[in-house]
């Protein structure tokens, strides 16, 4: 995590010699899986979930928005709703490190430089990330796989914020990633073996998601949103 924060460091200092608001922050929520073990149920946080946050306000309406998130998923099928599911008995645990950046847009203008006035609006995000997902599929009764894997993440985020104080903006947030790998479950692999096959839809790949709050504080030479 060390290099990550070193990053964060560097778009910092990089970011804060142009005349535009900055905001560094944190993510605190809990994550979730979708994929072949497992509950099916889309929004369901059950393991703790934390992020580092950067953005750069470019205009009231949008930022450029880069983050690295972390979190342990724990999924059972004992927890779905699916009697086949429940009938197989598979769990996994996988640890989640992603990091990546995109575009965060506005529904309303959100200019915090007056202190005095209270904004708030809905928000969207969506980009480009990088997943990486080590852990242990537990099939029932059968020997344990180990899950190694790496994949390009599609994040879709949608979320409300406001501002608190002139420096500080707080939110809350639910971001789908869709990933493109149907393995961060051991469901599909490349090496499989056959006392644990490949199982599940492998047809689809696999999704998580990340709810929670955002803390940030913004920082930096105010900047003029005006025509040049």
């Amino acid at each position: 995590m060390n290099k990550f924060l070193f990053l964060f460091t560097i778009l910092l200092y990089s970011s804060n010699s142009h005349s535009q608001i900055n905001e560094v922050g944190l993510f605190v929520g809990g994550s979730n899986f979708v994929g072949d073990v497992g509950s099916t149920t889309y929004i369901h946080p059950e393991s703790p979930a934390i992020g580092f946050i950067y953005k750069w306000n470019k205009t009231p309406r949008h930022s450029w928005r880069f983050s690295y998130t972390q979190s342990n998923i724990v999924s059972k099928d004992a927890n779905s709703n699916d009697n086949s599911r429940k009938a197989r008995g598979y769990e996994f645990d996988t640890t989640i490190k992603e990091i990546g950046g995109g575009i965060e847009f506005n529904f309303f203008d959100f200019d915090i430089n007056n202190p005095l006035e209270r904004k708030l609006t809905p928000y969207v995000f969506t980009g480009i990330n990088m997943g990486f997902y080590n852990g242990t599929l537990r099939p029932k009764s059968k020997p344990n796989v180990d899950i190694n894997e790496k994949s390009v993440v599609l994040p879709i985020i949608l979320g409300v914020k406001s501002n608190l104080t002139s420096n500080f903006v707080v939110g809350f947030e639910i971001g789908a990633r869709y990933a493109f790998t149907d393995a961060i479950d051991g469901s599909f692999r490349e090496n499989t073996t056959i006392s644990v096959p490949n199982f599940g839809n492998l047809n689809n790949n696999d999704w998580y998601v990340f709810s929670g709050l955002t803390l940030t504080y913004t920082f930096g030479q105010k900047p003029c949103f005006c025509a040049e």
